[in-house]
């Protein structure tokens, strides 16, 4: 998938990979697609709740091992 950036949240624990994703979507311009990358399981959940509660469309998630692929376009 095309991205306009990537976040890498891996080693990071619940909140922070939602922490930093909010910054950095804040640092993007609508239309703009975000590859976030972590590997707390809590993500799981956590990304597409962040998603739906905020209006940023979650495109995709993908498994590569332990590391979760979201695909984030910024509304």
């Amino acid at each position: 998938m095309n991205k306009d950036a990537t976040l890498d949240a891996k080693g990071l624990m619940c909140p922070m990979p939602i922490v930093q994703l909010a910054k950095k979507v804040k640092e993007m311009n609508s239309g703009q697609i975000l590859e976030l990358l972590a590997d707390d399981i809590g993500a799981k959940e956590d990304v597409p709740a962040w998603c739906n509660r905020t209006g940023n469309q979650l495109l995709g998630t993908e498994a590569e091992g332990i590391v979760l692929k979201f695909y984030i376009k910024v509304k």
